[in-house]
């Protein structure tokens, strides 16, 4: 048989998840996503898609986490909508040289940083916000270039089907190809050759994505969790500081990986803690959350179980209301809280709200840096020095003072985590340069090869002596050369 032939056998005789990479490859060796403007027609597909198809989204969301209709927009759809225009906006500037400083050696060359696409990215998104962190680093593979396989998360069934029946309708089907499937297909998709993984999940899972990435060198974007601290100052108007920190927690029924974990707070103050956080369940939810259009459902029954799991051991001072039928936890509060406590063993992912009583800041600054870092550290305080004194004094993905969540939602800060709670970021150009080559570029001139001869053998004092010069006038180079 020819050539031809051999190829057509090796191509039907790979997996479903093989040809989809495959097929990626290839169109992305074509150069057509090179182009500026094929980025942005393909970006403003997208926006296309995330607008027309508003109801469909909505309606898979609807039945995978029993998100309410106006929070689809809320919390997906209206931060997609605002990334993608921030890219089409901005693209041209980004993807732009971008000049550098010289130095007396470099003066008269031209100095730059080009970026330009890695290649192939997979994206693997989560099921707790699966369109915000599925197509929200889908935007940043797209406008730096690349081709990019979309796994969307399983577990989030009905918005997984909806990816892989419209997205194709819309974009590109070969260079942003939608894979579905659980863990065998992952794991096939994982013993692919990609350019970059760019995970939204766990720990154990990561680690799994991490050791398939190190047998092609392939680098990685982690964006995991972990128990994000909320430490409330004496200082501060504790009625706002509830009000924002029950909305945090309790937003998607608690499974959100930056949701305030648990609260740090003096010991007097617990019981008001309490009340005020009481007084806004039922303010936002209602007496009866469960029939609240806005208060959402655990995604299933292994979480359910593991979250009553938790509760063993400590003491509820509101909500624990359940129907596993329903996978329906209410939004519970847990007081005296003790560190070795099994809710404080994992991060919770869900409606249990924990509080430990600490007497100083200095105490909770303690606590937080015993433990892993978080994604997320929330203070709230109304004094500015405090504030300055915990960022200087701990470490964490990200910071908000006085309020929860909302740094996600600012495009011009990067978000990812440290350690722990993961590596790499993205929103906005930062995800841009993320999955971005960032090369450096050096373009010279054949001539003034006199300026050279201190470095050509044979390598003698009275060379060294003009390379120190040299260096020290490089040091002092006028920043009108930049």
């Amino acid at each position: 048989c020819n050539q031809s032939e051999m190829n057509d056998f090796s191509f039907h005789s790979m997996s479903r998840e093989q040809k989809a990479v495959d097929r990626a490859r290839k169109a992305f060796l074509t150069g057509r996503s090179k182009s500026l403007e094929y980025r942005i027609t393909q970006l403003k597909n997208l926006l296309r898609f995330v607008k027309e198809r508003q109801m469909e989204i909505s309606e898979g969301l609807k039945k995978d986490l029993r998100r309410s209709e106006c929070g689809t927009p809320l919390y997906e759809t209206l931060g997609l909508e605002s990334e993608i225009n921030l890219a089409v906006r901005n693209l041209k500037q980004w993807a732009a040289p971008r000049p550098v400083s010289k130095s007396m050696m470099t003066i008269s060359d031209q100095v730059y940083i080009q970026p330009e696409p890695l290649g192939v990215v997979l994206v693997i998104g989560a099921w707790n916000y699966p369109w915000a962190v599925t197509i929200g680093p889908l935007v940043g593979a797209m406008a730096a270039g690349n081709a990019a396989v979309i796994k969307p998360s399983e577990v989030s069934s009905h918005t997984s089907k909806v990816m892989e029946d419209l997205l194709p309708l819309y974009l590109d089907k070969e260079l942003y190809p939608v894979v579905t499937g659980g863990v065998t297909e992952t794991q096939e998709l994982l013993k692919q050759r990609f350019d970059h993984i760019f995970y939204t999940g766990n720990g154990t899972v990561a680690k799994i994505i991490m050791e398939a990435a190190a047998k092609h060198l392939t680098p990685t974007t982690l964006e995991l969790g972990g128990k994000s601290p909320c430490y409330i100052d004496k200082n501060c108007d504790l009625s706002i500081a509830c009000r924002r920190i029950a909305w945090g927690k309790y937003s998607n029924c608690g499974q959100t990986c930056i949701a305030p974990d648990y609260i740090l707070c003096d010991p007097s103050m617990q019981d008001r803690v309490i009340e005020e956080i009481k007084k806004n369940i039922k303010e936002f939810y209602t007496e009866d959350p469960k029939k609240c259009q806005d208060y959402g459902r655990i995604i299933n029954q292994r979480h359910f179980k593991r979250l009553m799991a938790l509760l063993d051991g400590s003491t509820i001072a509101v909500g624990g209301e359940n129907e596993e039928s329903e996978c329906y936890i209410g939004p519970t509060v847990l007081r005296d809280v003790k560190p070795d406590a099994k809710v404080m063993q994992e991060e919770i992912f869900g409606p249990l709200l924990p509080i430990l009583t600490v007497s100083s800041a200095d105490e909770a600054i303690k606590f937080i840096n015993q433990r892993e870092k978080p994604l997320a550290l929330y203070i709230f305080s109304s004094d500015n020095k405090l504030i300055k004194r915990m960022i200087a004094e701990t470490s964490s993905g990200g910071v908000l003072a006085n309020d929860c969540l909302m740094h996600f939602s600012v495009t011009s800060l990067p978000f990812g985590g440290v350690g722990n709670s993961g590596m790499g970021h993205y929103h906005g150009k930062y995800g841009f340069d993320n999955l971005s080559h960032l090369r450096g570029c050096l373009i010279k001139q054949l001539k003034m090869e006199g300026v050279n001869k201190m470095r050509y053998p044979p390598h003698t004092a009275d060379k060294l002596g003009w390379a120190l010069g040299g260096s020290m006038l490089c040091s002092r180079t006028p920043k009108s050369w930049y």
